[in-house]
């Protein structure tokens, strides 16, 4: 039988599981918030310990802890930081809006591993939540672990797919194709133009997401309840970001108004969009790979993809792009996610949006899955990828919409006649037009050269 021990909060008595870190607060959100089984990602809780860290290291700073209690509660932080174990922190996501059971949740487990290690009797809300609330506390803590989230995985994962993309475009800088518009087949150009377009792309969502990252900067800790700062002593927001960017690489700051940090969720939201937009950008990638690779016979068999695995169960030698539908799914997830956190960051109600866990969570996982995405996409379809040139020139050639080349010369009426006799016929479009036109054969060769006409003006 699993055994209990008896912890106090100020409602009264609650059993708890004699092994774990956490409290009576903590073993109250676990009976009471059972809506699913997601919990608040490692990232998030790893960002908490810092805070605390922090948090202790100025309170000592400012005569509100001895140096030793303040040492014991950041060795504890930093424990958690190397040790990080899921059991320690139980709480559903779907939980008080403000996150206060996961800020009671780091405080009990910081409280015990204290007093595990040092035998000191720390308070969870007297010491280790001192100076603090968890209306500011969970809010930095979501700019926090986006920033650790951005720098660590996302944004370097957005450069490896731009310099794919660039070393791809270099690889296929000699082939001619057929563009297309509406799917349908258009005027001639360099695949080389086509793939450095995925990486301006690219490169023009990393420069946006880096834009609001120095929002991500601005820290609401020492607010506190509101964001008047009260029971916070004078100046501690500052020394806070102070002692918080020598901890970590930036330079974060207090934010222009703590009121409106703590009650608007505009930032993360702002955030989410951004990695919502970003996410479209690999999803128009993976959507013309799909399209480029299909067939092989009887689609546009531009490009093969490499080959991953067996593509069905029941159809022999059949291979799928498989990765490309990979991403397309976490697009799907990302575009959901920003919905979410788009209703959760309308809940700003007065001094306090009320929806904060989800936000994080749906934020801290977009995060995780674009920056997945994008390596995926430059590893395992992008950088492995050949080109079926034969095939390429064969549909090139067979083009009639090679005739828009003659339109200064002849007027797009009569092009459109050159192209729907050339259809019609099934004739090469410069016989035709040598029929139709004054124009000498050498001239048309030269105007409809696909090669000439890809070349940028």
């Amino acid at each position: 039988m699993k055994a209990y021990r008896t912890e106090k909060d100020t409602l009264g008595e609650v059993r708890v599981p004699e092994t774990a870190l956490y409290g009576a607060q903590t073993q109250r959100a676990v009976e009471n918030f059972t809506l699913s089984h997601l919990k608040m990602p490692k990232s998030f809780i790893l960002a908490l310990a810092q805070i605390k860290a922090a948090a202790a290291q100025t309170n000592a700073e400012l005569g509100m802890l001895t140096k030793e209690q303040a040492n014991a509660i950041i060795d504890a932080a930093k424990w958690i930081q190397s040790h990080y174990q899921s059991k320690d922190f139980p709480v559903d996501v779907f939980q008080t809006g403000s996150g206060t059971s996961t800020n009671m949740n780091i405080n009990e487990v910081l409280a015990s591993l204290v007093k595990q290690k040092t035998g000191m009797d720390l308070h969870p809300n007297d010491h280790i939540n001192l100076s603090q609330s968890s209306n500011d506390v969970i809010p930095t803590a979501i700019h926090l672990s986006a920033l650790h989230q951005l720098d660590s995985q996302l944004l370097p994962a957005l450069q490896h797919l731009h310099t794919c993309c660039t070393r791809k475009a270099a690889e296929v800088a000699e082939i001619i194709k057929t563009g297309r518009t509406h799917l349908m087949d258009a005027v001639p150009m360099r695949m080389e133009d086509e793939i450095k377009a995925w990486g301006v792309q690219i490169q023009q969502a990393k420069k946006r997401i880096e834009f609001i990252r120095s929002e991500l900067m601005k820290l609401p800790q020492g607010g506190t309840a509101i964001g008047s700062g009260l029971n916070a002593p004078r100046g501690f927001s500052r020394r806070f970001c102070t002692h918080l960017s020598n901890m970590t690489t930036y330079h974060l700051t207090p934010p222009d108004s703590s009121f409106a940090a703590q009650a608007c969720q505009d930032t993360a939201l702002s955030l989410s969009g951004e990695l919502k937009t970003s996410a479209t950008a690999l999803l128009k990638i993976a959507e013309d790979l799909r399209w480029m690779n299909s067939g092989p016979y009887s689609g546009l068999g531009e490009i093969t993809l490499p080959v991953l695995q067996p593509g069905s169960s029941i159809m022999p030698g059949k291979v799928n792009p498989v990765i490309p539908e990979a991403i397309i799914m976490a697009v799907a997830q990302i575009t959901g996610n920003d919905a979410s956190i788009t209703f959760c960051a309308q809940r700003g109600n007065f001094q306090l949006n009320t929806a904060l866990p989800l936000i994080a969570y749906n934020l801290l996982q977009s995060l995780a899955l674009l920056g997945n995405a994008a390596t995926s996409l430059a590893d395992k379809a992008i950088a492995g990828f050949t080109v079926n040139e034969k095939h390429i020139q064969d549909a090139l050639l067979k083009n009639p919409i090679l005739v828009t080349a003659l339109n200064p010369h002849i007027g797009y009426d009569a092009a459109a006649a050159i192209a729907k006799e050339a259809y019609a016929s099934g004739r090469n479009l410069v016989d035709v037009a040598v029929e139709m036109t004054d124009i000498p054969r050498e001239q048309l060769e030269e105007l409809m050269n696909p090669a000439l006409m890809a070349q940028p003006y």
